[in-house]
């Protein structure tokens, strides 16, 4: 079973660029940081991996704080999204949308439009040597000044040559919903590239109604839509997609088991399933492993996996012609599980 599932064609919508570096990675830009390493990967790990129960999401996020001034480069930035992609090909992904928050790479001087170019070229990279479709999300910080995340999306829109997919929020759900940043995510709806948005990943349905009342039409986690029906069906009316993340969502205690992750009423009701790693490294997961838990909890089917694959490449960000050509894939790979 674990072979078959490696084997199928998949797509990612949510995967963040600092939360999924391989320990390869992770040594080869401590070197170029000069930032010392305990020798272990075990040791590594603990600074790497969040507990596998964090008390929430934010002592979740504290993991992160170790990654950030490994990417202050664009050369660590180009290998970090070069290696983040290879491991996604490596398992069969044909598409994957990598996001990364500029600002938390501006530290030592690289400006924001500096941080995306050197992302989008290691990402190119992995397209000649995978054959994998790669693209980067900009992440604003919900927490973060409004003013410095909206400056830093006006420098990205305003640049020439930019190939990045699309926008997003991520951070401090708990305390910025989306009606503290409306104005904001407003601001940024303006602009010429879609966006998604995380909601619902901290106790919290409001902010899932919140962020369906703005027009997202795309959203991270939705854990919280358990046992809220009402959203649940606005959901549905909507055509919104769910980036479900399921490993991620325990250790956080956005679901605080598994009878609390709203996969079977997303399921029943016909919503836009995707299936996501979040952070493979953070998370101590890879696609394939997210399948395997689907599988053995939840039942799912290798048709329910070719479901959520083409909702995801039709929910995507990327060109309508990349979709059909991405459909044609998996519809191929799929045939030969299926017939």
């Amino acid at each position: 079973m674990e072979n078959h599932l490696h084997q199928l064609a998949k797509a990612e919508l949510h995967c963040h660029l600092d939360g999924s570096l391989s320990f390869e990675a992770i040594r080869e830009l401590a070197k170029m940081a000069n930032i010392a390493l305990p020798e272990s990967d075990s040791e590594l790990a603990r600074l790497v991996t969040a507990p596998e129960n964090s008390e929430t999401l934010l002592d979740y996020l504290k993991t992160f704080d170790f990654i950030r001034p490994l990417l202050q480069t664009q050369e660590a930035l180009r290998l970090a999204a070069y290696d983040v992609a290879r491991q996604a090909a490596k398992e069969h992904v044909i598409y994957i949308e990598i996001r990364f928050a500029p600002e938390l790479s501006m530290d030592k001087g690289l400006t924001a439009v500096q941080t995306v170019e050197a992302v989008e070229e290691g990402l190119r990279q992995a397209q000649v040597d995978f054959g994998i479709v790669a693209k980067a999300l900009i992440c604003g910080m919900r927490q973060s000044s409004q003013q410095l995340t909206k400056d830093i999306f006006e420098q990205i829109d305003g640049a020439e040559g930019l190939d990045y997919a699309g926008f997003d929020f991520a951070g401090n759900e708990h305390d910025f919903p989306p009606e503290a940043i409306a104005e904001l995510i407003r601001h940024t709806q303006s602009l010429d590239r879609p966006m998604t948005f995380h909601a619902g990943e901290c106790g919290c349905p409001s902010h899932i109604a919140q962020a369906l009342a703005l027009g997202i039409k795309r959203l991270g986690h939705v854990t919280a839509i358990h046992d809220h029906p009402d959203i649940l069906e606005e959901f549905v009316k909507k055509g919104a997609t769910a980036e479900l993340c399921l490993t991620s969502n325990l250790q956080t205690k956005a679901a605080e088991s598994l009878a609390d992750f709203p996969y079977h009423e997303l399921y029943d009701s016909g919503a836009n399933i995707t299936i996501n790693t979040d952070n493979r490294t953070v998370s101590h997961t890879n696609l394939t492993r997210e399948y395997q838990l689907f599988a053995k909890y939840f039942g799912t089917s290798t048709a329910d996996f070719y479901r959520f694959n083409r909702n995801a490449l039709q929910a995507s960000f990327a060109s309508n012609s990349e979709k059909e050509e991405l459909l044609g894939k998996l519809r191929a790979v799929y045939a030969s599980y299926l017939n």
